[in-house]
């Protein structure tokens, strides 16, 4: 097996053009890349340069190796970049919880930049809501969320709030029945069909009035009310990008909500430089 040396000799003496040029560009006399060269032939029971003239070319089998040895180098290089990440403590996998109120264009741009940074670390993204963001962070089975704002956390918890916001609103299907009453109130709405979010640790924290249909997902709800079981409060921007024109906004006192949120983490199992590098892009 060639050693990176030889390898990166060869890369070098087919993109600059010569074995001098490369000599020059890895500081290293001619006579040591010529002889790198030379072996890596030998090994490879192949011809790589056509030295008849005054500069070497790269045969037809030069060019095939040409870009096995470069992908050789790449992955060396990518295998000692994550060495040194691990062993300056970065995860080797980072999970981030979030939840469907909130669609951020700071969180598309911070994932552009994460990647750039730390190119082979495993990044899993949740989608959850509520009191089931809390206990993914909890457990540690997240190391990061992105929740709806409330009022207090566990004490375990580290919060902090993210600059954008999002809204929350009232929709039913097109032809829904609410859709033909004016002045809909919270009276009137009792007497319809609610699709309710409520989240798997605790279903049955709040309860609502009259006939319930509930599930833990946004999407979930959406689709309830896409095929005209009742009304939903949802994100905007959810109905916005995925509800395909079936659904209409209520018109009623008090929606639509504004929904704030906040960036969440453990105490107990804080995030590593990954995830605090991130969550530092989120709070900018």
């Amino acid at each position: 097996m060639a050693s990176q040396e030889v390898l990166l000799a060869f890369v070098q003496a087919a993109t600059q053009g010569s074995f001098s040029a490369a000599a020059r560009k890895l500081g290293r006399s001619q006579s040591t890349i010529s002889a790198a060269v030379a072996s890596l032939e030998i090994d490879l029971d192949l011809m790589l340069f056509d030295r008849s003239s005054r500069k070497p070319t790269l045969t037809p089998a030069g060019h095939v190796m040409l870009q096995r040895a470069e992908a050789i180098l790449a992955a060396t290089h990518r295998m000692a970049m994550s060495a040194r990440q691990l062993a300056q403590g970065v995860e080797p996998k980072l999970t981030v919880a979030i939840s469907d109120t909130y669609q951020s264009a700071r969180f598309e741009a911070a994932l552009v930049d994460f990647e750039q940074r730390y190119p082979d670390l495993e990044l899993e993204c949740l989608i959850a809501e509520c009191d089931d963001l809390i206990e993914l962070v909890q457990r540690g089975r997240a190391h990061l969320a992105f929740a709806e704002m409330r009022d207090s956390y566990p004490p375990d918890l580290v919060t902090s709030t993210v600059a954008e916001h999002t809204d929350i609103a009232l929709f039913v299907k097109r032809d829904h029945v609410l859709t033909g009453i004016q002045g809909v109130d919270q009276q009137v709405l009792e007497q319809h069909r609610e699709l309710r979010l409520a989240t798997i640790v605790n279903p049955y924290d709040s309860r609502a009035k009259g006939r319930v249909w509930s599930a833990p997902s946004y999407l979930m709800l959406m689709e309830m009310a896409e095929m005209g079981f009742g009304w939903a409060a949802l994100p905007r921007w959810l109905v916005g990008r995925f509800g395909n024109g079936s659904l209409v906004e209520l018109t009623v006192r008090g929606w639509p909500r504004p929904v704030h949120v906040d960036a969440l983490w453990s105490r107990v199992y804080p995030p590593g430089p990954a995830g605090s590098w991130l969550l530092s892009k989120m709070l900018e």
